[in-house]
């Protein structure tokens, strides 16, 4: 039994007001971080000060939204971070911010309370879009601090994303690592979020399949040709 105190009905107004301001505050967050960090010997003075706001502006966005929340739960602050861990490190862990954008594209594939995608469909694709902003926000995280390091292996963006995509999918090639203090503790959240999030869509891709089959073994006469011919054990060819 989870100890998260039931929502009173002013937060459940306040998080469905705040859903699409958070997804367009994440993806300003993560445009003004990218120009920053790829444009940043083209930019001129007036554009870096422009994107270093758009980041701030977003920030605090996500800060506002955070303590409005403790405000309207009526909780301890302790407790609050306690049962809101998750709200607590992406305001804190700037690499996580981009994911509040899942939050938009759950609003739009909803259609009167009720989710256009099954519930096995909606995990691999939100899995999938959650691997994709935390992959591009290492990688240009990664490159940020990686770029001008010494001894450093990880020199143009292109390497960043080789690197983060090897990362997620927990392949560690090795032929590119991160040698600044920043790029590693990015590599471990990195990978642990690459192992749940791949660890998830394979077992929801299949549990569909598990479930397809047995739809199929539970149709009149047995499916595909039904039970005839079929040996005791339930496979062809079992003996």
């Amino acid at each position: 039994m989870s100890d998260r105190p039931p929502t009173s009905p002013r937060q459940e107004r306040w998080d469905r007001r705040m859903e699409v301001p958070l997804a367009v505050a994440s993806a300003v967050y993560l445009a003004g971080y990218a120009v920053r960090v790829l444009a940043r010997d083209q930019l001129p003075r007036a554009g870096v000060d422009l994107c270093l706001g758009a980041i701030l502006g977003a920030w605090a966005v996500f800060v506002a939204d955070y303590v409005v929340r403790l405000r309207l739960s009526g909780l301890r602050p302790l407790r609050f971070v306690r049962t809101h861990l998750l709200d607590t490190v992406v305001v804190l862990l700037p690499l996580l911010r981009p994911v509040r954008m899942v939050s938009l594209y759950d609003r739009v594939q909803r259609r009167r309370d009720e989710p256009r995608l099954s519930l096995y469909a909606r995990v691999m694709v939100y899995s999938g879009l959650t691997v994709s902003l935390l992959g591009f926000a290492a990688a240009l995280t990664v490159y940020h601090y990686e770029v001008d390091a010494p001894g450093a292996s990880i020199r143009t963006f292109g390497d960043s994303v080789w690197w983060a995509c090897a990362t997620l999918a927990t392949v560690g090639y090795g032929d590119m690592v991160p040698v600044t203090p920043v790029g590693r503790l990015v590599a471990v959240g990195l990978m642990a979020c690459g192992l749940a999030l791949l660890g998830a869509v394979t077992g929801s891709f299949s549990s569909w399949l598990i479930q397809a089959f047995t739809r199929e073994d539970e149709k009149p006469g047995g499916g595909r040709g039904g039970d005839e011919g079929r040996p005791p054990g339930g496979f062809p060819g079992a003996s």
